[in-house]
């Protein structure tokens, strides 16, 4: 009776001449893995070291980053607590807030360093990639080709040169670690400690990115091949030497490295088919998938679309094509977009239908071929399951695909063409020539192609001019170079874009909205009022549109209508804190300061930190004609913190605290102060500023405070924002030009 197998036999493979004769740590081989360790880096380099000299682009690096409160904050246990506990941006990912925070502590806002902690997890991703296959199918060469393309293939590109996308290459970082360990687990004797490892890499990689959810599966196809822990024939349980094509003379040389004398390749039983003890060996793992699928849902919230706004049909055919269209990117990596509108219901049915022929076809012959082929089963089987969390069943924003959920996918693509090509190749003439020269080739092209695509993200203006080249009826690339040529102050030019964008897309609440902020910029506050108006109706949740609404009826001096839509912004977000400082400003106008100072106090109690409520707050108890207003120790606390975070730089900060000297009777301070204003303002070319505050200083001059005139019904102004020379503010509300 033939005894079982050793559960930790290496994979037998069907190259016979790729079963290395070396042993695993010789020297030479060691040389050559450092080599290619060596080469992946340095072609990831290549091809994205140029991120360095990027700046932020207008999608979603503001959410993610610089317009972030507590990331931008750097990395502090109260980032910590929120990062667990947050659901920012339609995702529950608290590792990748954590990185965006750390980078945030090491590099402050310069983009430069942000990008670069993108290139160097990728890198990190490419290397341990090859290090993985060749353990787990002693497959050196294929296993090189296979890193290298996934490194530096064009369709990384969006994942490694977009800062908000840290989460792709993240969570490549603990899948690769999962499968390290998970081949450590299978090929050693079973122990707690390396199951653990596996378990807890898999809830790291979830808690980077959720689309990890298909890990488990992909270690069921693992455990087929090239693990060798089920019958590469299928599941019926056929004889070894029936169920694989390598030799016994390739099984014999295998024997040596788990301790099993020569010879004994007969005394082998047959291979076992699918065990239930490798999925039940998955069930921690499959109650982490289930929780993750649970919880995603409820965490993306509106960025879900529903089935009456995009049904079932348009659903489907939208799947089936983009599985054949990535492998069209995949082989030739043109047009490359940021944005692919979805079609919705446009799809011809003639292209639907040849792409499910596609994709019944060959899974249907990698299925047949499975023993002849196993790595073309794995590795179509690996990009179609990983692709299933988002190839658009439940559909997540308004895109039809798009390049980063490629990350991992493909690399089963990647293990097909080079093992394929290695059996193909296996009996030619000069066959390392051939293989080595045509590959040098495919990676030389390849980074060719994604040096020049890394470059299109260079800076917002430049990404969104190639997305039009690829699509000009891109509303969201309309909408994205609007906001790119809005910041440049080409406010005439935006108008047009936005209006294009609308054009193509009617009901896009923030083009409307940025189209309202570009001619509020231009002063045609009178068109401004019906955009705002429109993205409110299209999206009541729309708070930023809300306030911008009130703050226009307010430009037109219509107080009480302003009011009134500042209260619905309220109702939208109480912590709206411009909200409150602008309802304080017009109450202050009418002569209602004492009820104005309680608006003030509320947003500065929600932004503490906010130089201009402070600057706001203090210049009002210094100088407000009404004594029972008037507080000169609050008032000098608040203007002193204010000249602190602006470093002295504001000129209005600064003569805001010479006043609050004065109030309080530290007068030979207030001059002092409002000499240091004086200098500001000339320095900034602000004649009429520097005029004024020296009339003030006069006062100073005479021990007298200074007293603002009384309020009058003029129309109060828009919160005051901060100069060019000002740190950013602390929250992305405070910026009264914000986009997105």
């Amino acid at each position: 009776m033939r005894r079982k197998p050793p559960k930790n036999l290496p994979p037998v493979h069907d190259d016979p001449a790729s079963v290395s004769t070396e042993p695993r740590c010789s020297a030479g081989n060691s040389r050559a893995a450092l080599a290619v360790c060596v080469f992946l880096l340095l072609a990831v380099i290549v091809v994205f070291r140029q991120t360095a000299g990027f700046d932020f682009v207008n999608l979603d690096d503001q959410d993610y980053v610089y317009g972030n409160d507590h990331v931008s904050e750097g990395l502090t246990w109260q980032t910590v607590r929120w990062a667990f506990t947050a659901c920012d941006c339609s995702n529950w990912h608290p590792l990748t807030w954590l990185s965006h925070a750390l980078d945030c502590s090491l590099f402050g806002l310069a983009a430069g360093g942000h990008h670069l902690t993108s290139v160097l997890l990728h890198a990190t991703n490419a290397v341990l990639l090859f290090l993985v296959l060749r353990r787990m199918t002693d497959g050196f060469w294929p296993s090189a080709f296979a890193a290298a393309v996934f490194a530096i293939h064009p369709l990384r590109v969006e994942s490694v040169a977009w800062v908000a996308e840290r989460k792709d290459v993240l969570s490549g970082l603990f899948f690769m670690l999962t499968l390290a360990a998970y081949v450590r687990y299978v090929r050693r004797p079973f122990s707690r400690a390396r199951y653990l490892t596996v378990v807890v890499s898999f809830a790291l990689g979830l808690m980077a990115k959720p689309m990890l959810v298909t890990l488990p599966f992909l270690l069921l196809l693992l455990d087929y091949w090239p693990l060798g822990r089920m019958s590469p024939s299928g599941w019926s349980g056929t004889d070894w030497d029936d169920s694989c094509t390598a030799t016994p003379e390739a099984t014999e040389q295998l024997l040596p490295q788990q301790g099993i004398p020569p010879g004994t390749t007969e005394q082998l039983s047959p291979r076992q088919g699918f065990s239930w003890h490798l999925l039940i060996e998955k069930a921690p793992l499959l109650l982490l998938t289930a929780a993750s699928c649970v919880a995603t849902p409820f965490v993306q919230g509106k960025a879900v679309i529903d089935v009456e706004n995009l049904s079932i049909y348009a659903r489907i055919s939208n799947t089936f094509v983009s599985y054949v269209a990535y492998i069209r990117d995949f082989a030739f990596p043109y047009g490359l977009a940021v944005f692919y509108p979805h079609p919705g219901s446009c799809l011809p049915i003639w292209r639907v239908v040849a792409a499910f022929c596609v994709l019944a076809g060959v899974s249907a012959a990698v299925v047949v071929g499975r023993r002849r082929f196993p790595y073309l089963f794995v590795g179509w089987f690996w990009y179609v399951g990983m692709l299933v969390p988002v190839i658009g069943v439940v559909q997540v924003g308004g895109h039809s695909m798009a390049d980063r959920y490629t990350y991992l996918p493909q690399i089963g693509l990647c293990i097909a063409l080079a093992w394929g090509a290695a059996d193909l190749t296996r009996t030619w003439p000069y066959r390392r020539w051939v293989c080595g020269v045509v590959s040098a080739l495919i990676l030389a092209t390849l980074i060719g192609c994604a040096w020049r695509q890394t470059g299109y993200w260079r800076d917002s203006l430049t990404l969104w001019a190639r997305d039009l080249d690829c699509a000009t009826d891109n509303s969201l690339a309309r909408n994205g170079l609007g906001i790119a040529l809005d910041k440049l102050d080409r406010y005439d030019e935006a108008v047009d874009e936005y209006r294009k964008a609308l054009a193509i897309r009617p009901d896009f609440a923030e083009a409307h909205y940025n189209l309202g902020v570009a001619l509020y910029s231009l002063k045609r506050v009178d068109e401004a009022i019906p955009q705002f108006r429109k993205a409110v109706e299209i999206d009541g949740g729309f708070v930023k549109a809300q306030y911008r609404l009130a703050d226009a009826l307010a430009e037109r001096g219509k107080s009480e209508e302003a009011i009134a839509e500042y209260r619905k912004t309220l109702d939208l977000d109480p912590d709206y804190a411009n909200a409150h400082y602008s309802i304080g400003l017009i109450l202050n106008k009418q002569g209602k300061t004492a009820e104005a100072m309680k608006w003030w106090d509320q947003a500065n109690q929600i932004q503490p930190d906010d130089i201009a409520i402070m600057d706001q707050i203090a210049w009002t108890l210094a100088t407000c004609p009404d004594a029972s207003v008037r507080n000169g120790q609050r008032a000098v606390a608040l203007a002193e913190r204010a000249v602190q975070l602006c470093d002295g730089t504001q000129a209005s900060v600064v003569n805001t605290l010479a006043a609050a000297y004065a109030e309080a009777g530290r007068f030979s301070e207030a001059v002092a102060a409002s000499r240091q204003a004086i200098a500001l303002a000339t320095k900034n070319g602000d004649k009429e500023a520097a005029d004024k505050f020296r009339t003030q200083m006069k006062c100073y001059r005479a021990r007298t405070p200074y007293r603002e005139l009384p309020p009058t019904d003029e129309v109060p102004p828009s919160p005051k924002t901060l100069s060019p020379a000002q740190p950013p503010a602390r929250t992305e509300k405070r910026d009264a030009l914000d986009r997105r």
